[in-house]
């Protein structure tokens, strides 16, 4: 019953304990973020401009699409390592864990359904970082039900062309591959959408403005325009029809790296709060000393721990392949991003009337925290995937 022969208590016992190689990659990652997208997260932020910094840094140490398999130029990460990536990068800078998120999630689709000859179409590039991608399921009437898009695609000879739009696209603009949904059986409902990649010099394809948002302001969200935009027949993923299937398929593997992203978040406001509270003084004494304060470090430290290994462990369960994620990845995401919204919440909190001022972090982490709990999936539609896991 034991992990190892070694006796109750002793190192050996490595239950729930990350690998070697996982604890070193969090080592490099930390002196890598800390020194290099850290500094530059304010000034980001403040100008609302692309995190260049981060993606030079993370292109430089292969970081940027760890996920990538050793076969296409990656590192052949697996979904844990991917979670400790955007974690330790979310910690410093939510919008610099952007990168990695989209390469994921604008990926994710081909390396599950499409063919060896789409894979080295695209995988290289993203590997070493002369690309990066997007994922465009959502549209301005078809976001929580999605299954109502409208953008279209036909088969015209030996081209697809596809029309219409899709919106809330991250790091739109910066990307160079995109994997679009699009109807291409209007009459079959769900299962008449097709998955398809699209690069950015297509002809007929167009970005949008950049939304003005809250909060990752590093990270450019846009429209996506489609007017006539033609694409090779092989830029489709798997069979027509099945791209709806790719799309929750890609979302159950993906929505560890947003709980992951929650949890950087929440580690990176509660390591600035306990440096906080032990300088700041009231009363004649650090506020660390009150009690009051202690059980809010406390409950936000505890909440932190639990999200964390609910997303390693939704993370391990995709990397083995399990079947019926749809819960344990939905569950992972909800959590992590309500605890991430507590967690900054109650760090403003503790920094008073600093907290509320731009001068210290903690109002930054509030304002990218609340994105993880909207998208790939508002937390209503991941009980709602849960639920129905639930009673299936």
């Amino acid at each position: 019953m034991t992990a190892t022969t070694g006796r109750l208590g002793e190192p050996q016992f490595d239950l729930f304990t990350l690998p070697d190689e996982h604890m070193e990659l969090r080592g490099v990652l930390r002196d890598l973020c800390e020194k290099q997208i850290g500094p530059h997260a304010a000034n980001v932020d403040e100008e609302a401009r692309y995190t260049d910094e981060a993606l030079a840094a993370l292109t430089s140490s292969g970081f940027a699409a760890i996920h990538v398999p050793e076969e296409y130029g990656g590192q052949g990460g697996d979904s844990v390592a991917a979670c400790i990536v955007v974690e330790e990068v979310a910690r410093v800078c939510a919008s610099s864990s952007l990168i990695p998120i989209c390469n994921k999630l604008g990926t994710m689709g081909l390396l599950l359904r499409g063919s060896e000859e789409l894979k080295k179409q695209v995988l290289p590039s993203i590997a070493n970082g002369e690309a990066v991608a997007s994922y465009a399921l959502s549209e301005r009437e078809a976001g929580s039900d999605a299954g109502s898009m409208r953008t279209r695609a036909w088969l015209k000879g030996d081209e697809w062309v596809l029309n219409g739009a899709k919106c809330w696209i991250s790091n739109g603009g910066h990307s160079t591959w995109y994997t679009v949904m699009a109807v291409t059986e209007p009459d079959k409902g769900a299962n008449g959408i097709s998955a398809f990649v699209v690069h950015k010099d297509d002809p007929g394809f167009v970005v949008g403005a950049k939304e003005r948002k809250m909060g990752i302001k590093g990270s450019p969200t846009t429209e996506l325009y489609f007017e006539n935009c033609r694409i090779p027949g092989d830029r489709i993923i798997g069979d027509p029809g099945t791209g709806f299937k790719t799309a929750l398929a890609t979302l159950d593997h993906t929505r560890p790296t947003i709980g992951a992203q929650a949890v950087g978040i929440a580690q990176g406001a509660l390591d600035a709060t306990i440096a906080y509270v032990k300088e700041r003084k009231q009363f004649g004494k650090a506020i660390a000393d009150f009690q009051a304060v202690q059980f809010m470090l406390a409950d936000m430290a505890m909440k932190l721990e639990a999200a964390r290994l609910m997303v390693y462990t939704a993370a391990a369960r995709a990397e083995r392949g399990e079947p019926n994620l749809g819960f344990i990845s939905s569950a992972s995401k909800c959590f992590a991003s309500d605890v991430a919204m507590d967690v900054t919440t109650n760090a403003v909190q503790l920094f008073g009337g600093y907290g509320y001022t731009r001068d210290f972090p903690v109002e930054r982490f509030m304002r990218d925290a609340k994105i993880t709990q909207i998208y790939e999936g508002t937390n209503q539609i991941q009980r709602v995937v849960m639920s129905r896991a639930l009673l299936q």
